[in-house]
């Protein structure tokens, strides 16, 4: 009798573990959080957009992207770092023809206000390793990166490596399912830089939104595909924005351009979120 018990609570153990195994895992984006994370004016497009714009001044906005997904929180890009807030003239380019970069709002003050510790923060990824896009990476030192093994191998100034060889970090080769849902899709598009990559967001009611990185800086380069003089490859950054435009029209979904100041303007910044 007692080795019949032991036996039907053994097979009941077993069928309890493959149920538990057989649950799938919690799925779907549940909010997307646009953060102000750099403000700045451009002395001279035409190097955004060689032979046109030149001379001309522009408004830029740098973007980054916070969004709440049953698995936990994750982090697209970072922006300017933080201490640049501190400085009253703002953080101003080697080359004049580049960005002065201001910080009006601190990336930990917008984590704040929404509840959200750095802590919270379980996974991120960046569109790619130029400082506008990495100035906070280690705000968030437990983290777990997502980057393309081109861009993490790619020497930084000196030779210097572009991140902390402690912090964690997953290096893509293409393509990355975060959560194996489908609603968060890391897509590779090199050109930019080596290793240079984009965001395919699937909301529940907005619908699919792309989120460019660097692919593109605003709305009239995209229509052209005008590539800017510093770029790693011409010819990458051209595949890639072809890559992104039949994305766009497979999953039907928007293009958020994060630099373009007109486009975010018309958006719904944090607290306020897309679901």
């Amino acid at each position: 009798m007692k080795k019949a018990i032991g036996l039907a609570m053994l097979i009941w153990a077993v069928a309890a573990m493959s149920r538990a195994d057989a649950q799938p895992a919690k799925s779907g984006v549940e909010r997307l959080y646009i953060l102000n994370c750099g403000e700045g004016v451009a002395g001279d497009i035409s190097r955004w957009s060689p032979g046109v714009n030149e001379g001309k001044s522009m408004n830029f906005v740098d973007n980054c992207y916070l969004i709440k997904h049953a698995q936990g929180w994750f982090l697209w890009d970072t922006g300017i770092p933080d201490a640049v807030a501190a400085m009253p003239n703002g953080l101003a380019p080697a080359d004049p023809k580049a960005i002065t970069w201001r910080r009006p709002k601190t990336l930990a003050a917008q984590l704040d206000q929404l509840g959200v510790k750095p802590s919270d923060i379980k996974a991120m990824a960046v569109s790619h390793t130029h400082p506008d896009h990495i100035g906070n990476v280690e705000m968030f030192p437990a983290a777990m990166l997502y980057v393309q093994k081109a861009e993490y191998d790619w020497p930084g100034a000196n030779n210097a490596p572009r991140f902390k060889p402690e912090h964690p970090v997953t290096k893509l080769d293409g393509d990355r399912d975060v959560f194996g849902d489908g609603s968060v899709t890391i897509l590779s598009t090199p050109g930019h830089t080596p290793g240079h990559q984009s965001l395919l967001v699937k909301l529940p009611h907005t619908g699919a939104v792309v989120l460019t990185g660097d692919a593109v800086h605003f709305r009239d380069n995209w229509d052209n595909r005008r590539v800017p003089s510093m770029n790693a490859s011409k010819e990458q950054t051209l595949a890639s924005m072809q890559k992104i435009a039949d994305t766009l029209t497979k999953e039907k979904a928007q293009l958020w351009i994060n630099h373009d100041k007109a486009q975010r303007d018309g958006l719904k910044l944090s607290p306020e979120f897309y679901d």
